[in-house]
């Protein structure tokens, strides 16, 4: 259904992104990777997804935090596969301090790259998206795009922000053929958030199944974590025509966690 469509999946050389970009690629659709890490692992990784599934992948070094950059990828992806049909906003980082301690540089990194980053790249593909009348645009936000926790005042602002972002998005092209929605995960289980487990296991001398639990348990009712896997079948959903007329959603992938 959707093969031979084009994706740039942000944030993709680990993690929620790379999941995505492996569901997708399985999908028949050509990637632009982008994101942080050292060069030959990702150089590996890309012509090890290509080989794999294949599809065309590419790669953006381009660095969420500055709008240039931001287009640049967009158009390096317009250059190299002719289109973008599918924007994936997933790239994030986190930093937790009560607000009256939490960091000026911190603050300004994160609403930089959680939120204005997303702003930038649709701002860059939505022409495109609108003259071929079919774009699908999936922003990644999470659980604390709908509700809060303390210490994360960037954070939990860029993520709501994130979620007024996609619905505007969405009221502004509902009849274009592009869609915005919004993803909104609870606990994913990625291999840095199981350095904190295992982190938390050895502090507190208890088992990591132990720390897994407490962790989950802290927020969701199903104690079970979501797999980047889980999120790339949802954003390929989104891309599908199944999804047509989902638009200015913000869905919960967060076993629970905002249904209390």
């Amino acid at each position: 259904m959707l093969k031979g469509k084009t994706a740039i999946v942000t944030g993709s050389t680990s993690g929620i992104g790379l999941g995505i970009a492996t569901v997708l690629a399985t999908a028949g659709v050509d990637i632009m990777l982008n994101g942080f890490g050292d060069a030959a692992a990702i150089e590996a990784e890309r012509k090890g997804m290509a080989a794999k599934y294949g599809v065309r992948v590419s790669y953006s070094a381009a660095d969420m935090s500055k709008p240039t950059e931001i287009a640049g990828m967009v158009a390096q992806t317009e250059k190299e596969f002719g289109r973008v049909d599918i924007l994936v906003n997933n790239a994030g980082i986190q930093h937790t301090a009560l607000v009256e301690d939490f960091p000026v540089d911190k603050w300004d990194a994160i609403i930089a790259i959680n939120l204005s980053a997303s702003f930038h790249a649709i701002r860059a593909a939505m022409p495109g998206m609108k003259q071929r009348k079919f774009g699908r645009i999936v922003n990644i936000a999470s659980a604390h795009g709908l509700v809060a926790s303390v210490q994360k005042a960037g954070y939990v602002a860029a993520k709501h922000g994130l979620v007024g972002l996609t619905k505007v998005v969405a009221l502004e092209a509902a009849n274009s053929g592009v869609t915005c929605n919004a993803i909104c995960p609870g606990w994913v289980l990625t291999p840095l958030v199981q350095k904190q487990i295992d982190a938390q296991a050895a502090a507190k001398k208890i088992s990591v199944e132990q720390a897994k639990h407490d962790l989950l348990a802290e927020k969701q009712p199903m104690i079970e974590f979501t797999t980047p896997e889980h999120i790339g079948a949802l954003v390929l959903f989104l891309a599908g025509d199944a999804a047509e007329t989902i638009t200015g959603a913000a869905l919960s992938i967060d076993g629970g966690w905002v249904a209390q």
